[in-house]
């Protein structure tokens, strides 16, 4: 019987702690000093180009053609052109200004966040979960994830051009 109360004022201890009355959103990058797997990024292939003499000059610590550029490759994927020399290119300042159209928010992060621990305390999770500290975000947003693949059907069956798509995981 005693064992069975320690038991569960453990749990009541347990349950208490954690700061929620300050909003974060969720973070998914590593929060240690150590290496982060996820920010290494691995060069680009080896290239010999037809003509070496357009090579250009080496410069110390300046860029190399096999370096990433992960924000530009993202662009080339979605169909745009990458930026040339900082700033948007020709070809694709009427998409920024339409994506702008309404303007911005300032504060929009913060808001967010507030907004988000709104919801998530209208779904706190099931009392396990909340006495071991496990996180229940996916859980209480999976209603709201975009199904990519039914997008996908659904946007190709309207005639629009879309990009081709891995197969999906176990097909």
């Amino acid at each position: 019987m005693v064992l069975a109360g320690a038991g569960i004022a453990l749990m009541a201890l347990s349950a208490c702690g954690g700061g929620k009355g300050t909003p974060h959103l969720m973070n998914l990058r590593s929060g240690t000093d150590g290496p982060d797997e996820f920010s290494i990024l691995p060069p680009k292939a080896l290239e010999i180009p037809p003509d070496l003499t357009a090579l250009p000059e080496p410069t110390p610590g300046g860029e190399n053609l096999t370096d990433p550029h992960p924000m530009d490759d993202a662009v080339v994927a979605l169909g745009g052109k990458p930026r040339a020399a900082g700033g948007v290119p020709v070809a694709d300042s009427g998409l920024v200004a339409y994506a702008g159209r309404n303007g911005g928010s300032a504060g929009i992060r913060a808001s967010l966040a507030a907004d988000d621990l709104a919801f998530r305390k209208k779904h706190p999770g099931k009392l396990l979960e909340r006495a071991f500290g496990l996180t229940t975000y996916f859980n209480v947003y999976k209603a709201q994830w975009l199904d990519e693949y039914a997008e996908l059907a659904k946007w190709r069956a309207a005639g629009a051009r879309t990009p081709s798509a891995p197969p999906k995981a176990g097909k």
